[in-house]
């Protein structure tokens, strides 16, 4: 495996902005702006709509210090550069993306590239999705990639950044190293992303001390499994070596993040730094004084739009409240450890497992003490048994957990499907590699509804588009095997989720789940067809990922 490389991109914004750093000389830049979904992975928009958000930000600040008020725009409709994106308003006092028939709200930020970036030259690297279109990875992961082909690597591991893949630049192939699921990838050209003038130093794609990482601790480019990797590059051209730490993490195969650590009033890990977001935008020169309702730093003085704001995160909720059932459910499947080892990390929080937990901050438990360490019965990795909570604090509270290290199931793990009905028959037709043998079909009918208290906009309706569903097996013996596992898995509310499409944007609506299945028959163009020989195994490691396996047929 190659070793990891590091993809440079600038952090810091134009001149004039408060986090400017004195002695540091005006670069050149691409401005990317990015929405946060709900895993809290970074999805660009194209750079045509990028464009368009600079300009509207520009426009009126020009304007501005023309006639002596410097006002930036306060709303930017997206329909206006792009019809797909007609719905979607971004807020810029609050940098929020708000959805105006759903009223939608997600976060979005701009990251500033250096100009030689796979963004500055319009180079974006894509994943097939289940739709058979293809995806975008987020910036930094675009820009790592286009590192690594133009230095004629072979492989690369996305460890670094989070993501549990595997990339194969020769066959175009991203593996997921848990259940070994491979997806084409392609890398296409497209308009390159708005230049622009950055100041202060760089920031890198994997994780950095740079002012924009730590003025956004907890929600900027840095993940909290990385945080202590910190690897500064003079350009993206450069071919950084890779600290020792970072590679050991990098090769243990680790690309679990369960969720974005927050920033906690008091924490060790987080910066006590002013952590508004809207100095990243680009500010006039010489404007006026803000309005009453806005911060000096912000440089923006027009109203918000008339829209309620998002409650406090679900992370957040999650960790104020700790009833006694998640503490029973940690001390069920942890045995708490008298002496920690000194030289590891707890993976979920990235302290040391010898010192105290990262969220002992947030997560108060009048049973589970702060540095007290706990060790899985079945697979022995250790984590502070408060990281453990807030985990499980933050999912469906089922009674299951999993390890964020090795994914051991402990428990009967359940998911957030909505109502449906699953339905099987069988006709005598082969399907293409299975000649000797005839079909199972089935058949999945889901209808639109409200989301329940497990979604992530509770009281919010969803949709359900495509629906019915018809997907198809071959009927022998090792099909008639994964048909069972899906019927256990339908059963357990694993198959579909509530969330955003990979293919349309939507959000609030039915998407599949993390188990492929096949919708068509007679052809493998899309990758959703037969023949594909290694597919009935793909499924059941998929399936086994997800804590269904035979033994679940023997219960």
């Amino acid at each position: 495996m190659a070793a990891a490389l590091g993809a440079g991109s600038g952090s810091a914004g134009p001149p004039g902005l408060p986090n400017s750093v004195p002695g540091h000389a005006a670069l050149p830049a691409v401005a990317v702006w990015e929405w946060q979904d709900e895993f809290g992975r970074w999805r660009p928009y194209r750079g045509g709509v990028c464009s368009f958000i600079e300009q509207a930000l520009q426009a009126p600040a020009q304007k501005g210090r023309r006639s002596g008020t410097g006002l930036a725009s306060s709303s930017i409709p997206l329909g206006q550069a792009d019809a797909t994106l007609a719905p979607y308003v971004i807020d810029i006092p609050s940098l929020m993306q708000f959805r105006q028939d759903t009223g939608t709200m997600r976060s979005v930020r701009r990251h500033l590239f250096a100009q030689d970036s796979a963004a500055g030259q319009g180079i974006v690297w894509e994943w097939q999705n289940d739709e058979g279109g293809w995806s975008p990875y987020e910036m930094k992961v675009c820009v790592f990639l286009e590192q690594a082909f133009t230095h004629g690597l072979r492989h690369v591991d996305l460890s670094s950044l989070g993501y549990n893949y595997d990339i194969d630049f020769v066959s175009l192939v991203q593996t997921n190293k848990t259940s070994r699921f491979r997806r084409g990838i392609q890398r296409r050209m497209d308009t390159p992303y708005p230049v622009t003038t950055a100041t202060g130093p760089l920031h890198t794609a994997m994780a950095c001390s740079c002012q924009q990482c730590l003025l956004n601790s907890g929600t900027g480019p840095i993940t909290t499994r990385y945080r202590h990797s910190m690897i500064n590059l003079p350009s993206s051209s450069a071919v950084p070596q890779v600290s020792s730490r970072t590679a050991a993490l990098s090769s243990s195969g680790l690309g679990f993040v369960p969720y974005n650590k927050p920033t906690l009033s008091g924490a060790r890990s987080a910066p006590r730094l002013n952590t508004q977001s809207a100095w990243a935008l680009p500010q006039p020169v010489g404007a006026g004084a803000p309005s009453p309702g806005l911060s000096a730093s912000n440089g923006v003085s027009v109203p918000n739009l008339p829209v309620e704001m998002p409650k406090p995160s679900k992370v957040n909720q999650a960790l104020a409240v700790t009833p006694s059932e998640p503490e029973q459910v940690v001390r069920k499947y942890l045995e708490e450890l008298r002496g920690a080892p000194a030289d590891e990390d707890c993976i979920i929080c990235m302290e040391k497992l010898a010192s105290p937990s990262g969220y002992s901050d947030a997560c108060e438990c009048k049973t589970i003490k702060p540095e007290a360490v706990g060790q899985l019965t079945q697979c022995q990795h250790a984590f502070h048994l408060l990281c453990v909570l807030a985990m499980y604090a933050n999912g469906n509270k089922d009674g299951s957990l999993q390890c964020p290290s090795c994914k051991t199931i402990y428990g009967e793990k359940t998911g957030t499907q909505p109502k449906g009905k699953m339905e099987v028959s069988t006709f005598t037709q082969s399907l293409p590699g299975h000649q000797d043998c005839g079909t199972i079909q089935i058949v999945y009918s889901i209808s639109r509804g409200i989301q329940g208290p497990e979604h992530p906009n509770p009281g919010m309706p969803y949709t359900a588009r495509g629906f019915p569903r018809y997907c198809y097996l071959p009927d022998n013996e090792k099909g008639r095997k994964v048909l069972d596992l899906l019927r256990v898995a339908w059963k357990r509310r694993l198959i579909f989720t509530v969330g955003t499409s990979s293919t349309t944007g939507e959000s609030n609506t039915v998407v599949w789940n993390e188990i492929h299945h096949k919708t068509e028959m007679d052809t493998n163009l899309s990758g959703h067809g037969y023949p594909d020989p290694n597919y009935l195994d793909n499924v059941l490691a998929e399936l086994a990922a997800q804590g269904v396996t035979e033994a679940c047929l023997r219960q």
